[in-house]
C-alpha cells in the first residue's frame, strides 16, 4: 500500500463570479521514501492539489475525492483528527518562509511551541531538540542562533528554519511547495541537497511543487505534469525528460534554457492558460497545442496506462515531438 495515495481530487472555489475549479480530477500515488515532483505553469492547480491534502484551503475552496493517508482518507477527517496528523505525520514548507514565520516570536518560541503540542515535552527539552534539529539543517551556531527573531536570518536560512520546523516530529510525507523559488541559485543548490539528505537519513516522501525542471531532474524519482488542474503525464523522471509523450511536457523542456542549443533561441509556448471558471470541454491544452487533433477541443482525452507512464491525449505518443 503507497503512503499516499489521491483518487480523483477536486478543488472547487466559490466566488462571486461563479465557481472556479483549481483541480479537476488529479489521482496520483507517492510511496514510502519516494520523491514525487509536481510541475506546470502557475495555476496549473499544484499547490491546491497540495493544500487540499493538507487541509489548508481557503473558506470559499471544498475539496471532494480520496485522499489516502496510510490508509485513512483525509479529506473525511475532522479538524481536530487533521490536526493530530498534521506536522506530526506529514509536514509543508511553504514558498515563502518570511510569511509562513512569525516576525513577533523568537525562532525558539515558534519551534518549541510544535513539540510542545505533538509530543506534549516541556518549554526546555523542546527548545534543546529544536536547536538539535536546527545543527540538523546546518544554520551555524545553532544553540546560540535560535533565540533571534525571523528578520535576523538570511532568506536561505529561513527556509532551513522552515525545514527544520517540518522535521520536529519526523513527519513520513514532507509536502515542499516551491521551496527555491525566492533564493539564489547557490543557495537553491544547497536547499536540494539538504532536502535529499533528510530523505535518506530520515527515510521520508518529499513531494516537491516546481517550475524549476532543472531542480527536478536532479532530485526527483517520478514526474507528475499538470495543466488546467489535470494531470497531463506521469511517470520516471527520466522517462519524461527522456521522452516526453504528451505536447504539453514537450513544450516545458522546450521552454528550458540550454547552453547547447544552436540557434540561442528561447523557445515559449504561444497562448495564455485556460480561464478555471470556464475549462475547455475537451483537453484543457488544446486551444495552445501545436499539433490538436479536430476531436481534441470537444472530446476530453482518457487517462491511459502504458507500464510506468501515464498520459491524457489522444494523439499517438509516438507523434509527440
Amino acid at each position: 500500500m503507497s503512503l499516499l495515495e489521491i483518487e480523483d481530487l477536486k478543488v472547487t472555489f466559490t466566488t462571486a463570479d461563479g465557481d472556479v475549479n483549481a483541480v479537476n480530477g488529479v489521482s496520483f500515488h507517492i510511496d514510502k521514501g519516494e520523491t514525487l515532483a509536481i510541475v506546470g505553469e502557475s495555476g496549473s492547480g499544484k499547490s491546491q492539489t497540495a493544500f487540499a491534502t493538507m487541509g489548508l484551503l481557503a473558506k470559499n475552496g471544498r475539496a471532494t475525492g480520496k485522499a489516502r493517508f496510510d490508509g485513512q482518507d483525509l479529506l473525511q477527517m475532522s479538524q481536530r483528527e487533521f490536526n493530530a496528523i498534521r506536522s506530526k505525520d506529514i509536514a509543508m514548507i511553504f514558498q515563502d518562509p518570511m510569511t509562513s514565520l512569525n516576525p513577533y516570536l523568537k525562532v525558539s518560541d515558534q519551534m518549541a511551541e510544535v513539540l510542545m503540542l505533538h509530543k506534549g515535552i516541556g518549554k526546555s527539552q523542546a527548545v534543546q531538540e529544536s536547536a538539535h534539529m536546527l545543527d540538523a539543517v546546518r544554520i551555524p551556531d545553532a544553540r546560540a542562533r535560535i533565540t533571534m527573531y525571523p528578520h535576523e536570518f538570511s532568506g536561505g536560512m529561513r527556509q532551513r528554519i522552515m525545514i527544520a520546523m517540518s522535521l520536529l516530529c519526523q513527519p513520513r510525507l514532507l509536502i515542499a511547495d516551491e521551496p527555491t523559488t525566492a533564493l539564489d541559485v547557490t543557495v537553491q543548490a544547497q536547499i536540494m541537497q539538504l532536502l535529499g539528505d533528510i530523505r535518506q537519513d530520515f527515510g521520508t516522501a518529499v513531494i516537491l511543487i516546481t517550475h524549476d525542471l532543472g531542480v527536478v531532474a536532479g532530485f526527483c524519482d517520478r514526474t507528475l505534469v499538470m495543466y488546467g488542474g489535470q494531470v497531463m503525464e506521469e511517470g520516471t523522471t527520466d522517462d519524461i525528460f527522456a521522452t516526453p509523450a504528451h505536447p504539453y511536457t514537450s513544450g516545458l523542456l522546450k521552454a528550458v534554457p540550454r547552453l547547447d542549443r544552436d540557434d540561442g533561441d528561447l523557445l515559449t509556448i504561444a497562448g495564455e492558460p485556460p480561464d478555471m471558471s470556464n475549462l475547455p470541454t475537451g483537453c484543457p491544452f488544446s486551444p495552445r497545442c501545436v499539433v490538436s487533433l479536430d476531436h481534441c477541443s470537444n472530446q476530453r482525452p482518457a487517462m491511459e496506462t502504458t507500464g510506468n507512464r501515464r498520459r491524457a491525449c489522444h494523439l499517438p505518443a509516438s507523434e509527440v515531438a
